[in-house]
């Protein structure tokens, strides 16, 4: 039989790292979302607004991240309050949310427009996704480096 946390901080932090373990997987159902519509054929007169709306659900999943990650009662206070080490990787992250949801927005007003060439479109949701794989890894990787624990969402 497995003993549940024996003492409150235990208990929080698990409740933290659930959390952020379905956040996580959300997010990448979000992310793997859009990169099939943007893996579609171009030639069919329904890929920009589909690639659209799946990039307003990536933006809507990536703002919940940063709720449950940035947030008085989120992984980030949690993970400061249990390894203060850490701070400056939290920080790096942090400033990470915003450039991201930057270029986020900056996406979507391009693809809501029809000048932009599906090419284009395409580089930009690249590096757009290349960052953001590059965010997730170094989440996961502090939140193993306080806990040693996997969080995973990988799959």
């Amino acid at each position: 039989m497995v003993a549940g946390p024996s003492h409150p901080a235990a208990a929080e932090s698990a409740a933290s790292l659930a959390v952020a373990r379905r956040h996580r997987v959300a997010l990448l159902h979000s992310i793997q979302s859009f990169e099939r519509a943007l893996a579609a054929p171009a030639g069919d007169p329904g890929w920009r607004p589909r690639v659209s709306t799946r990039l307003h659900g990536l933006r809507g999943a990536f703002a919940e991240h940063i709720v449950v990650t940035e947030g008085a009662e989120g992984l980030y206070a949690e993970l400061l309050d249990h390894a203060p080490r850490l701070a400056r990787c939290v920080h790096v992250l942090i400033r990470e949310h915003a450039a991201v949801a930057t270029a986020m927005s900056a996406l979507q007003r391009q693809v809501d427009q029809p000048g932009p060439s599906v090419e284009d479109l395409r580089a930009w949701a690249s590096d757009l996704l290349r960052e953001l794989s590059r965010h997730r890894q170094r989440g996961a990787d502090l939140v193993y480096e306080a806990y040693e624990t996997d969080i995973g969402g990988e799959t």
